[in-house]
């Protein structure tokens, strides 16, 4: 995605003659060749576990049972 952002954006930055869209460009194909983005620090992340004090994390399956409602 940050490819074709930046590919798109130098391409109009060149055709515009704007420097400032051919900086943007660099930005985003900086990005996509590093592969990094605004949240580098994995600040922005989820971790794939997440557990809060207090809660019980081996809670077995239970049966949930349904009451139809007319």
């Amino acid at each position: 995605m940050r490819l074709g952002i930046g590919i798109m954006l130098l391409i109009m930055g060149i055709q515009n003659k704007d420097w400032a869209m051919g900086l943007f460009s660099v930005f985003f194909l900086y990005q996509a060749v590093t592969d990094t983005g605004c949240c580098s620090s994995q600040e922005c992340n989820t971790p794939a576990k997440c557990e809060a004090k207090g809660t019980v994390t081996n809670v077995p399956d239970q049966d949930i049972e349904y009451e139809e409602i007319k």
